[in-house]
């Protein structure tokens, strides 16, 4: 049961980790569980301080990472429309152009998002605005890659401290 649990632990890790950049796959939540799967191993003491903290921060960050694409395009003059398209050009970027298509997708997909559907913005403030939305997927992207980094190190230090009960 260890090893299925090891096993598990650390294919959730590593789809968090791919998760950070699609936003098809909840990459923090997917990484916590996979960092929860260590915990379940009997021999392996629980630290509930540890596991609440980074509960709370894949909470947090998997909240932030839906409101900073439409913060950042709103604090750069766009709406909604240019954090939605950034999404969905993302997502057909990585279909058809991966792995280049992620960035160009999103930020194609907030221009084009806030010129077809704002029918007030001129073509500078769609500008300014997919850039705002690319700035927030960016930065989300960049967060989301770190904790998941973060858990898969805890992770990997927790399997080193108990490799010899484990193995």
């Amino acid at each position: 049961m260890e090893y299925a649990l090891l096993f598990i632990g650390l294919v959730l890790l590593l789809a968090g980790l791919i998760g950070s950049f699609l936003p098809v796959i909840p990459g923090p939540p997917l990484a916590w569980l996979g960092l929860l799967c260590i915990y379940l191993i009997p021999q392996i003491p629980t630290n509930y301080w540890l596991l609440g903290i980074t509960f709370a921060l894949t909470l947090i960050i998997s909240i932030a990472d839906y409101l900073m694409p439409g913060y950042y395009s709103k604090k750069k003059g766009g709406s909604k429309y240019a954090s939605w398209g950034s999404t969905l050009g993302l997502l057909i970027g990585l279909i058809f152009f991966p792995p280049l298509g992620l960035i160009i997708g999103a930020f194609l997909g907030a221009f084009l998002g806030e010129i077809i559907f704002n029918r007030q913005a001129t073509t500078q403030q769609a500008y300014n605005s997919a850039v705002g939305a690319f700035i927030g997927f960016l930065a989300s992207t960049l967060i989301k890659f770190m904790l998941c980094l973060c858990l898969l190190i805890i992770y990997l230090i927790k399997l080193f401290e108990f490799r010899e009960l484990l193995f």
